[in-house]
């Protein structure tokens, strides 16, 4: 279902860091402003995986419930493994949630951050309930979008729905990666995840390639 909104409401808009020294913490103005002016329900979108010289990048967005909002939620990159399988359970239990994932083969056609844009486009339209607004995390916004949005700088660490959303991006990445490092044992996926560490380099060095490296990136691609 489209949102029914004038040309204005549809143009995305994004949001700069707050002020110099400003405590930054996730909480849930943002969202309640906007459902004050309409717009219900309010999705958070994050990505997980830009960074990585292998495997997916993966988005997830959540539609938090008001009532049920899990307590602790905070950028991902911020919380214990442990609390990460945690939240990510009560997340699941008690919100809409969608994931969508790009393969290292995307992202080497299309590159990373339009990669990232559109696996968070993909999770978006693929919410149990569509929603009349959504909150991404970043600077940019998806192309595609059939309802307005913000982009918030430092999202995951500002907004409750963000940082939910972050939660089981992270947290689904880091199960395929596991998989990831039984398939492909040589190359320890399941400790790093596919950051470029010293081990994976070293891995890399000794064992070359294998089918989920992203060969656009460094040290693959090649130097022009």
């Amino acid at each position: 279902m489209r949102c029914e909104l004038s040309a204005m409401a549809r143009r995305p808009s994004s949001d700069s860091l707050p002020l110099l020294g400003e405590e930054i913490v996730p909480t849930f103005r943002f969202e309640k402003g906007l459902m004050r002016d309409g717009f219900m329900p309010v999705a958070g979108c994050d990505e997980a995986g830009r960074g990585p010289l292998a495997g997916p990048v993966v988005a997830s967005a959540v539609i938090l419930d008001p009532r049920r909002i899990p307590a602790g939620l905070n950028d991902s990159k911020q919380l214990t493994a442990a609390r990460r399988e945690e939240l990510y359970a009560e997340i699941l239990a008690t919100a809409d949630v969608s994931i969508a994932s790009l393969s290292p083969q995307s992202i080497d056609r299309i590159n990373i951050l339009r990669a990232s844009l559109e696996a968070m486009r993909r999770a978006v339209a693929s919410l149990p309930r569509a929603a009349r607004f959504v909150l991404v995390d970043g600077r940019d916004v998806p192309a595609g979008l059939t309802c307005p949005a913000k982009a918030l700088v430092k999202g995951d660490a500002r907004s409750f729905s963000i940082a939910a959303a972050s939660i089981v991006a992270k947290v689904t990445r880091d199960r395929m990666m596991q998989a990831a490092g039984v398939r492909y044992p040589h190359y320890g996926f399941e400790q790093h995840a596919g950051y470029a560490t010293a081990v994976h380099r070293t891995a890399i060095t000794a064992h070359g390639p294998c089918a989920i490296h992203r060969m656009t990136f460094s040290p693959f691609k090649p130097i022009s």
